[in-house]
């Protein structure tokens, strides 16, 4: 089970702390955060329920394409590949090309959130 660890701060410390493991000063643990999130708001809009759903169906049905991934989902694919794309920002979905598809994959069983 591969657990993805989110944090939550303001964007000036997440800056701070980039800029800190950029010039060495700061050594990024196995424990930190792989994501950063400004507020529990936009955490709570990326991996809202539906989007939660959606990242269990993406893990339980392994879809070869966005397109089958509509299909068994029911969402329009238009609004499903706009959603895959921000959660491929944040690192939950891996957009993998296959032929003449982008298949998505998720990326983790299980979020911790740390703030």
């Amino acid at each position: 089970m591969k657990v993805i660890k989110i944090g939550i701060a303001p964007q000036e410390e997440i800056r701070r702390r980039i800029l800190s493991i950029a010039k060495g000063e700061l050594k990024v643990k196995s424990t930190d955060p792989k994501i950063w999130f400004t507020s529990m708001r936009s955490l709570a809009e990326v991996l809202s329920d539906e989007n939660r759903a959606l990242l269990d169906v993406i893990r339980k049905s392994k879809p070869v394409s966005i397109s089958e991934l509509a299909e068994i989902t029911g969402r329009k694919q238009g609004n499903l590949s706009r959603t895959l794309k921000t959660m491929s920002h944040y690192g939950l979905v891996k957009m993998q090309k296959q032929a003449r598809a982008l298949q998505p994959i998720a990326c983790g069983d299980r979020y911790e959130i740390l703030v």
